[in-house]
């Protein structure tokens, strides 16, 4: 069998009609993919953001009470190897450009095939002009910094249309790949577009799709800031309504022009003949939040809002004809689900990871009774289903990064988690500090600003919107979800000093 996994960067579950009915958004392409699959009602986060949510699928290894944003570890599996061990060709088709960063080494390297698209947000591809810059790019400028914004408009100012933007580009070469590779053996394919991912910047017809402000990218801001903090909150202070529905009007054109050219690569597995033996895997590595509660972004703490992210899941043998899964499942569950398809064996370290193939086959109801995630250096969200919790780290208690390698991109150069930005003081310390891992790892001393000190608590069976904090008023439902954070921590492994830093050693 063959397995093909396709990510849409950022896209919201609820944006889409087969989750919200009430969406205007439309994607018939996804629409008609979901009819005959299984659909997952339940699917989140586990480790955010980009790259930390790709460790968990290249890796199996959730990493978020450990460490942030950074390359593959040396002792970590790699998922294209794994498959390739077993005889399938592995390919990837990706404009995701963090890919190409220092930050990101090990992660495309176990495929025998890679296209990349370039281009997209700050990659470094074609060099900028001298300024000035248009009316758009200097909205941008407002809250974005200069060389940034220059870098976009480098790569992008020369698109006429969307067949040169991103969508297309990747789906295009992807149903390309296909066309060539499809007959050659079992395959593996990876597909990633970064769209519908910020800058906001939509090509026609998608951009006047959803806009009925009458305004354009000359008028607002297409790439508000989430970054820094007191960016995002200087942003949101001198924001409009008027200019969140025109950047929320943006994203769903983006989410229509991805289904669109997605359509295209689904049409070549019509062609080709691929539906009766290559299982699809379709799914985000994240939502992205569009102004609600003052946000934009992913941040802590993980409302549904982009925690719980759209799974679908095609499998030729089991066939789902529009059949709503509702266990709980996360990102870090891709690994070892792609494996099993596989025929391979999971790695014997494997102990975050878990297959999605018994939920596939409908011999069980759920995999997980209750699920744990978050943001290095912030709060842990844990969810049973009904309830879900975000507990905050307590001011003042320390926090480590754990690895084998002390690399300045995982230290200092990427501050999209809070990070200060600076070198660690001494001391640095050495050791085992994880059973799982074979050899001695850094533990290193770093800052982190968290995004809040205050606890959540919300019914999402009664509050599916998350509106009503409960912390105070339901302490046995409060209780009952820090025990079970308390025991997924101790199941899944974590420091030592993330129990006192997130107030788990002390009465609650």
């Amino acid at each position: 069998m063959n397995i093909i996994l396709i990510l849409v960067d950022s896209l919201n579950k609820h944006c889409l009609q087969m989750f919200n009915p009430d969406s205007e958004c439309r994607t018939p392409c996804l629409d008609s993919f979901a009819e005959k699959s299984h659909i997952f009602e339940n699917h989140f986060i586990a480790s955010l953001p980009c790259m930390p949510a790709r460790r968990e699928i290249f890796a199996g290894r959730k990493e978020f009470l450990w460490r942030p944003w950074g390359s593959l570890e040396v002792f970590d599996p790699r998922l294209p190897s794994i498959i390739g061990a077993r005889g399938f060709n592995t390919g990837i088709v990706t404009d995701h450009y963090h890919y190409w960063e220092e930050e990101a080494n090990g992660y495309l390297q176990g495929f025998r095939s890679i296209e990349f698209i370039r281009g997209h947000e700050v990659d470094s591809w074609l060099v900028p002009d001298a300024e000035p810059f248009p009316k758009w790019v200097e909205k941008m400028a407002e809250f974005r910094a200069r060389q940034h914004v220059g870098q976009y408009y480098a790569n992008v100012r020369d698109f006429k249309g969307e067949e040169d933007y991103f969508p297309a580009k990747v789906f295009s070469k992807a149903a390309e790949w296909l066309q060539d590779n499809a007959t050659k053996g079992p395959f593996f394919l990876q597909i990633e577009s970064f769209d519908v991912h910020e800058p906001f910047d939509t090509p026609e017809p998608y951009g006047s799709m959803y806009n009925r402000t009458g305004k354009s990218k000359d008028d607002f801001n297409i790439w508000p800031p989430y970054q820094v903090y007191a960016d995002l909150d200087a942003f949101m202070a001198q924001t409009s309504q008027e200019e969140l529905d025109f950047l929320r009007s943006q994203y769903l054109g983006k989410a229509t022009m991805a289904d669109a050219w997605l359509g295209r690569l689904m049409d070549k597995l019509d062609e080709l003949s691929l539906w009766d033996d290559t299982m699809v895997i379709f799914t985000t590595d994240h939502g992205h939040d569009l102004g609600e509660r003052g946000i934009f972004g992913k941040q802590f703490p993980h409302y549904d809002s982009h925690a719980n992210i759209p799974m679908i899941v095609w499998h030729p043998g089991h066939h789902g004809n529009g059949r709503r899964v509702t266990g709980l499942t996360q990102t870090v569950d891709l690994f070892a689900t792609v494996i099993e398809a596989a025929g391979a064996d999971l790695p014997e370290a494997n102990r975050h990871s878990r297959s999605l193939m018994p939920l596939i086959r409908d011999e069980a109801a759920e995999i997980r009774d209750a699920i744990l995630y978050g943001t290095f250096g912030q709060g842990i969200c844990v969810c049973d289903g009904d309830w879900t919790l975000f507990r905050a780290p307590v001011a003042g208690k320390p926090l480590y990064v754990y690895s084998t390698a002390i690399a300045r991109p995982l230290i200092v150069d990427n501050p999209v988690d809070g990070r200060v930005g600076k070198l660690p003081e001494p001391p640095v310390d050495q050791g085992y500090f994880d059973p799982t891992v074979p050899l001695p790892m850094w533990k290193i001393p770093i800052e982190i600003d968290p995004r809040t000190h205050e606890n959540f608590l919300y019914n999402r069976a009664q509050d599916p919107e998350q509106t009503e904090n409960l912390w105070d008023a339901e302490p046995e439902q409060r209780e009952r979800l820090l025990a079970i954070a308390r025991t997924l921590m101790d199941e899944e492994g974590c420091p030592p000093e993330q129990y006192y830093r997130l107030g788990m050693t002390v009465p609650h």
